[in-house]
């Protein structure tokens, strides 16, 4: 029995974006789509309502995830999808189903005049509680979009993967996260661009005073650290070309500029467990909200 993706599926074009998404994934990489539609039923008064009484409320919700898996089957017809249908809270319905999954995905609404993209609070309850990988996908997202431009300058998905983009804190490296990117990148026969961001130390102001200027000695070593850190990847996935970026300054804008020419972007969420609830970092925050290319968002401990 094949892996397989869980799609959370609420028929807005969001979510009918990672459903296609999760169908050209799983062929991709062999996996079966599972769309998983969370049905909440109406409240009493809206039930009582002549327009929108309960069994037509149920009747639409049953038809959104029967409908989006018969155009999946007739689209990617070498790619085994199903339905499911729960009741309850849509967060903890999804994690749920998502526990023994290979990956879940969701879509996130493109916000208008901002440049922007809105993870609703579903989606960020899931992003900051899944333990799986967890891909957001922008709506409106195509299959070219994720590819190269052909011979006349237009995207097709005729053409080559752009590259899987990997944001990489070499400070507290995460195999699993590492391993997800190169993978992804062998499986679209794509190359792998690792994007470190990096600032200066503390130390930095008083080699100023000094009198010397320690800022291509500190990029140069950033540099070197990257390139001995993956070493043993190069070596691993010999079929993957990776190119190494280290840039001063702050990971999300440089992740964000990255996603422009990426066919996936790759970042880690490391788990904490506190009283006080599920955090997402600050850097994670706002690559999801911008990244303009469908991110992956992997846990790790």
């Amino acid at each position: 029995m094949p892996g397989k993706i869980i799609v959370g599926l609420d028929g807005s074009a969001e979510s009918r974006a990672a459903a296609e998404w999760a169908a050209r994934e799983a062929t991709l990489r062999g996996l079966a789509v599972r769309l998983v539609h969370v049905w909440q039923p109406v409240p009493e008064p809206m039930a009582q309502a002549p327009l929108l009484g309960a069994e037509t409320h149920q009747h639409w919700t049953e038809r959104v995830p029967r409908e989006a898996a018969k155009g999946l089957r007739l689209r990617h017809p070498g790619v085994e999808v199903s339905t499911e249908q729960c009741r309850g809270n849509p967060a903890d319905v999804l994690l749920e189903a998502a526990r023994d999954a290979e990956l879940l995905a969701l879509g996130s609404r493109a916000l208008s005049g901002i440049g922007g993209f809105l993870v609703g609070s579903v989606g960020q309850s899931v992003a900051a509680r899944a333990e799986v990988p967890l891909v957001l996908v922008r709506g409106g997202e195509q299959s070219a979009d994720e590819h190269l431009e052909d011979a006349a300058g237009i995207p097709s998905a005729a053409t080559g993967f752009r590259p899987v983009v990997l944001g990489l804190d070499i400070t507290s490296p995460d195999d699993q996260v590492i391993s997800f990117a190169f993978e992804e990148a062998r499986c679209r026969g794509t190359s792998l661009t690792v994007v470190q961001s990096w600032n200066l130390p503390p130390y930095y102001a008083y080699t100023l005073a000094g009198g010397y200027d320690a800022r291509e000695d500190i990029s140069r070593a950033k540099a070197g650290a990257l390139t001995e850190l993956l070493l043993p990847w190069r070596d691993e996935y010999r079929d993957v070309e990776v190119s190494e970026t280290s840039r001063m300054g702050s990971p999300a804008p440089h992740l964000i500029d990255a996603s422009r020419d990426a066919s996936l972007v790759v970042i880690g969420r490391r788990v904490r467990h506190s009283p006080y609830g599920v955090h997402i970092g600050s850097v994670a925050h706002a690559v999801m909200h911008h990244a303009t290319a469908p991110l992956a968002v992997v846990a790790h401990g």
